[in-house]
């Protein structure tokens, strides 16, 4: 086409061209005009290409293990076949691509924390993005960390238990700064590899026995309880947010006695009140999960993906998920890249790449 008629084109009607060339092809194009890379940054152009491709962009389950340094293996769940994402490393600052651990995820959204350089990173790969954060000082002694993307952003929340009562710390995207809150009594630290969930502006968390559920606002910085019955004889409680808008909170827990679980049973919370029990693990099912975690549940951590609500263990490689809509259990195939040999250190996110999530 003429570049004359093409300059002359309706923003409108070149956007709507334009949506309707492959995720790939697009991304290649971005290298050759300022506006195309613009459009990377639109939520309305990734609206509409969303719709005009039919294709939409892939999720993946992401597992991270410090043997695998330069990749991540990635699952596709829409085909259900393994992928490799190599890191980019241009994303990281000097010397920080030395050592680094990733720690949480959220909305195509990748969190690090980079050691050696004090500091996390935040990035978005599809789109080439990232963003150096400082630590609030050093040294930082975090736990709990937990990605949250918000319409403006994202916000980052951790406890530090370098203070004997523990403070609550809150990095906000938009204004680029620190905040620091109270923190909780008792300490919240049973399991260190499960996050909060996100629930109705709040971010959720399980306390030891005798279990209950607590809320921080992230709004308002404040903590509360969540005043609602707890099921009996449970032996360990993990809790998920589920759909986008995060108007639903999920927990799944062990029945038994004496810290040994007879069965898994997952509940929903329904209208703020009550627990209400949606499913139970099959026997056989329940009979692997147990004796791959040995009863050792701090290991167990759970989150949710695409209509999925994924339980995993830091001793082991694979992943059980229950499928919401369809109401069932499954175990996800293992990872062919994983020597027999590594026996932990397995940590698994959800990973769905957008354009528009900004680092």
């Amino acid at each position: 086409m003429d570049p004359v008629i093409w300059s002359k084109l309706p923003q409108e009607l070149l956007e709507h061209i334009l949506c309707f060339l492959p995720l790939k092809t697009f991304l290649s194009l971005r290298s050759t005009c300022k506006h195309f890379n613009s459009l990377v940054f639109s939520p309305t152009f990734i609206t509409k290409h969303s719709s005009g491709s039919g294709s939409g962009l892939c999720s993946f389950l992401l597992l991270s293990h410090q043997q695998f340094y330069s990749h991540f293996p990635l699952y596709d769940t829409i085909i259900g076949s393994w992928r490799d994402l190599a890191l980019p490393f241009s994303l990281f600052p000097p010397f920080g691509s030395s050592q680094f651990n990733l720690i949480s995820s959220s909305n195509g959204l990748l969190c690090f924390a980079l050691p050696s350089c004090c500091s996390f990173l935040v990035c978005n790969m599809l789109a080439k993005s990232s963003r150096v954060i400082e630590l609030p000082f050093f040294p930082f002694s975090f736990e709990l960390l937990t990605l949250v993307s918000t319409p403006k952003g994202y916000k980052i929340f951790t406890l530090c238990s370098k203070f004997s009562s523990n403070q609550a710390f809150v990095y906000d995207s938009v204004v680029h700064s620190w905040t620091e809150h109270n923190g909780y009594q008792p300490l919240l630290f049973e399991n260190f590899h499960q996050e909060g969930a996100f629930y109705d502006g709040s971010l959720c968390f399980t306390t030891p026995e005798p279990f209950s559920v607590v809320c921080f606002d992230l709004g308002t910085g404040k903590w509360g309880n969540l005043n609602v019955e707890m099921p009996r004889e449970l032996t360990f409680v993990r809790l998920v947010s589920g759909v986008s808008d995060r108007k639903r909170l999920y927990m799944l827990g062990g029945i038994g006695r004496n810290g040994i679980s007879r069965s898994m049973r997952l509940w929903e919370l329904k209208e703020g009140k009550k627990w209400e029990e949606m499913e139970r693990l099959p026997e056989l099912m329940c009979r692997k999960f147990v004796s791959v975690c040995y009863h050792n549940y701090e290991h167990v951590y759970c989150f949710w993906h695409r209509g999925m609500i994924c339980v995993c263990c830091h001793t082991w490689p694979e992943i059980l998920y229950y499928k919401v809509e369809r109401r069932s259990w499954h175990w996800l195939p293992k990872c062919p890249w994983l020597p027999d040999k590594w026996s932990c250190g397995f940590r698994w996110f959800s990973f769905v790449p957008q354009l528009h999530a900004l680092a």
